[in-house]
């Protein structure tokens, strides 16, 4: 079994309507990697190349997505009516539409205009399927027609006369419009002007492009039609040997006959034998079910897919008919597609059921909230794997796929593992036992380890590289499986169910931490599937982080032993400076939160009373906290920017650059992340806080916020005494407290170490460009205290891009961001192996 397998099994059985057998399955069904929407139009068919995903809708246009983000990329416009089928031609990197148009693949812009034979009369274009041996695009018709047209050199010339170069067009009524105020027929001039070929973007939002009309207007020649080919209409069609990609056939000779097989409304399915002259029919077979609505074809095996939930199956060879699947009574079966040797049928009430090459149901789930118009398999962008594309008439355009990575975070976002919420203490317990069992899963020897008593464990999992005869490097990951609670105000859906939406994941912790907890843990895992793992990789996962790391640090002091020796730390906890390009982190600020509170130890009094009569705890606060800062904001407290750095020369070449990309001034950026700061949180006041009311308690919070080379207890005991003899200078009668509650010492990278110099060219040959070098204005207490603990520096790489809304409603991240975050973390475990003895502490060997 899988780890994928098993990492299913702990999700709840999904139910099956299915009517024919159910066999129990240790192989789940693919679950939902993503979602694509086309705002509400009913999705009618698809097709897919290498690089994007083609929908045609109902609304004449067809929308592209990226393969890889899944994001909006391009909308093809120009079409007169709904595009009921698409068909990719990969030989020619062409697309056909229903709607008579061929698309270039590469350049998005239309090729030629195709039109049926007599046109509008032929109908709607039900179907379609390329023949690449013969160079031959096969339509089936509303009007019962097949028709066909040859692509091949001399047919396509010789439609046209011999000694024409490039075929003359007619006008397009699209293409070659006038405006409308002009009142003026369509015509090949009103095409005038070079053509622009620019992405722009539509009023919605959506991209579109600016295109030339085609270079020619072809006409399917009379001779290129059977009539009534059918005696309803052409629903459906294939091609054998299958052409259809994810397929198991074997790939043919060619000198193999090709046969077309199309269904109809007439409930029969039509064999033909197809060559240069035209398709000829060799056998009909009779359904009886209803008419034809979708059909599949692999070696010698064709499925039909019929009304009412039948699906005939018929051999080739024999001409028989070996079995009939009830999907589901009375419910149409609309599309078919093959994932190699399953079977997968999509219903016109939203289920997809799979099916075993024996016949047998494997999987039945809900898919859509309406109905499952169009599927096609396709393969992953640079990967052998295969996923599920399913369109339906709520306008969603759903991705399924067996992936390790996104479903095991959809499990892991599942449990609310909120640490500064008492109700959500045995969540996350349970999310500390889960990713112990899910690491244990991917290939590691994993445990938990206790803190303090009702405190949340720490994870502890151990990805052994390789055997050697030397040391290996020791890399420890640190990560919080905590977090931030999430109110359901503001979230466009469940904050604890991971949703994909056009390019991204939604769900609480998916950038803050999980999602790059998995991502590493992933990139760890496929390295040891290949026996390629040639480092020691320990990843510590702490539960309270989001609330200062309570126990943190007398865990690691206490299993020090248990966690072993580390070259080097590595985390994933925050963002990137803007949306691209990625960012590598080397800086945190430190923070110091302190609480102050002036009490009267009298109870809150009456303005109109007692007003100038008592010496209010609030004024007190306001002169005290007064103190603090000057007129040009600048931190009043002795002493307190005599150990920061001066800015460099390389520094200020930095923020020049960053200024550019970020469009703020470099001097923000700087007082941000290099420089100190005090902040004044809040302030509370006893009493029903009315305006009438002096109240007898007052308290605040403040921060201030640390840089190298400032001492952060030095800092700490500053700020206390500034405070004490700021209030001991108003001879108040008030009492006065002061208590630091948190302190976080700041970190800084080194940018010339060869540790950090591999993760930087690990992100450059992932992304192919020169990452950003950024600080960050936050802390993580942790990350100095590791570096101290075990002797060694920590490397920071962020995932997440500046609109991922940690810690806000709608938090994110990109799921192409997901993926190659992982493949960066590959790159950069292989990088370190390939060099081992430089990155080797003599010292621990």
């Amino acid at each position: 079994m899988s780890a994928l397998d098993t990492l299913f099994a702990l999700s709840l059985p999904q139910p099956t309507a299915s009517l024919s057998r159910s066999l129990p399955s240790t192989a789940p069904h693919p679950h939902l990697l993503h979602s694509l929407s086309d705002r509400n139009n009913s999705v009618l068919s698809l097709a897919a190349d290498r690089d994007h995903i083609f929908i045609g809708t109902q609304c004449h246009n067809i929308s592209v997505w990226d393969k890889e983000s899944f994001t909006l990329k391009a909308t093809l416009r120009g079409h007169t009516g709904s595009i009921l089928a698409l068909e990719y031609a990969q030989d020619k990197k062409w697309l056909f539409s229903s709607s008579e148009y061929v698309w270039s693949t590469i350049t998005l812009l239309p090729i030629y205009v195709l039109h049926p034979y007599l046109e509008t009369g032929a109908g709607d274009l039900f179907s379609l399927v390329w023949c690449s041996s013969l160079q031959t695009l096969y339509i089936g018709c509303q009007n019962t027609s097949l028709q066909w047209f040859d692509f091949s050199r001399e047919q396509f010339f010789d439609s046209y006369g011999s000694g024409t170069s490039t075929p003359s067009r007619k006008a397009h009524k699209f293409f070659d419009s006038y405006p409308q105020y002009q009142h003026r027929p369509a015509d090949i001039f009103a095409s005038n002007g070079s053509p622009s070929m620019t992405p722009s973007t539509s009023g919605d939002g959506v991209p579109t492009l600016s295109v030339p009309a085609p270079r020619a207007s072809l006409n399917i020649p009379a001779r290129n039609v059977v009539d009534s080919a059918h005696f309803g209409y052409i629903y459906c069609m294939a091609l054998l040997p299958s052409n259809r990609e994810g397929c198991d056939d074997v790939i043919s000779p060619e000198n193999v006959d090709i046969q077309l097989v199309t269904g109809s409304g007439d409930e029969t399915v039509k064999l033909w034998k197809c060559g240069p002259a035209g398709p000829t029919l060799t056998h009909t077979f009779d359904c009886c079910d209803g008419a034809v609505l979708s059909l599949a074809a692999r070696e010698e095996t064709i499925y039909a897919g019929c009304q009412d939930g039948y699906v005939k199956i018929w051999d080739l060879e024999t001409k028989t008919l070996v079995r009939t699947i009830i999907v589901q009574e009375n419910v149409d079966v609309l599309s078919l597609s093959l994932m190699q040797s399953d079977l997968y049928t999509c219903s016109a009430n939203g289920q997809i059921q799979r099916w075993s090459l024996s016949f047998d149901c494997t999987a039945s789930w809900r898919a859509h909230d309406g109905i499952v118009l169009s599927s096609i398999v396709t393969r992953s962008k640079g990967s052998k794997s295969f996923f599920l594309l399913s369109g339906a008439n709520d306008g969603m355009i759903n991705v399924w796929k067996s992936e390790t990575m996104t479903y095991a975070l959809s499990m892991f976002v599942s449990i609310p593992s909120v640490s500064c919420e008492s109700a959500h203490r045995e969540d996350c317990r349970q999310a500390a036992i889960w990713l112990k069992k899910c690491l244990h899963q991917l290939g590691a020897e994993s445990t938990l380890l206790s803190t303090y008593e009702g405190g949340n464990p720490l994870v502890l999992a151990k990805f052994q590289g390789t055997q050697t005869k030397h040391r290996k490097p020791r890399i420890l990951f640190y990560g919080h499986y905590d977090v931030i609670s999430a109110p359901s105000e503001g979230w466009n859906s469940d904050p604890f169910t991971v949703t994909g939406r056009n390019g991204y994941l939604y769900g609480r912790g998916v950038t803050d931490n999980k999602g790059p907890i998995l991502a590493v843990a992933c990139a760890a895992a496929e390295l040891l599937g290949k026996r390629s793992l040639g480092v020691d990789l320990t990843m510590l996962i702490e539960g309270e982080e989001e609330t200062g790391s309570r126990g943190f640090v007398d865990a690691v002091k206490k299993y020090k032993n248990l966690i072993g020796d580390v070259d080097v730390i590595i985390l994933s906890n925050s963002t990137w400076i803007t949306d691209y390009p990625p960012c590598i982190t080397y800086g945190l600020r430190g923070v110091v939160h302190c609480s102050v509170e002036i009490s009267s130890n009298s109870p809150d009094l009456h303005s109109g009373v007692e007003g100038g009569a008592a010496a209010e705890p609030m004024m007190d606060m306001i002169n005290v906290l007064a103190t603090l800062t000057d007129s040009e904001r600048k931190v009043n407290i002795p002493r307190f920017y005599d150990d920061v750095r001066p800015l460099t020369e390389e520094e200020e070449k930095l923020y020049d650059l960053l200024s550019q990309v970020t469009q703020r001034p470099g001097s923000s950026l700087s007082s941000r992340w290099r420089e100190p700061s005090l902040t004044v949180h809040n302030i509370e006041v006893s009493g029903p806080k009315n305006s009438t009311v002096i109240p007898g308690k007052v308290k605040t919070q403040l921060s201030l916020r640390v840089v190298p080379d400032q001492d952060l207890q030095s800092i700490a005991n500053s700020l206390v005494d500034h405070l004490k003899t700021s209030f001991q200078k108003l001879n108040s009668p008030n009492e006065f407290d002061v208590n630091v509650n948190h302190t976080a010492d700041w970190w800084l990278g080194n940018l010339d170490d060869p540790w950090f110099q591999t993760l930087e060219a690990a992100v450059r040959d992932e992304w192919g460009v020169d990452p950003l070098r950024i600080r960050e204005g936050g802390s993580i207490p942790s990350i100095p205290y590791l570096e101290r603990e075990f002797g060694c520096q920590a490397l920071h790489l962020p995932l997440g891009q500046s609109t991922d809304q940690a810690h806000l409603p709608n938090e994110r991240i990109s799921l192409s961001n997901l993926r190659r975050g992982k493949s960066v973390f590959q790159r950069f475990l292989l990088g370190v192996a390939d060099n081992d003895t430089l990155f080797l502490n003599p010292t621990k060997s």
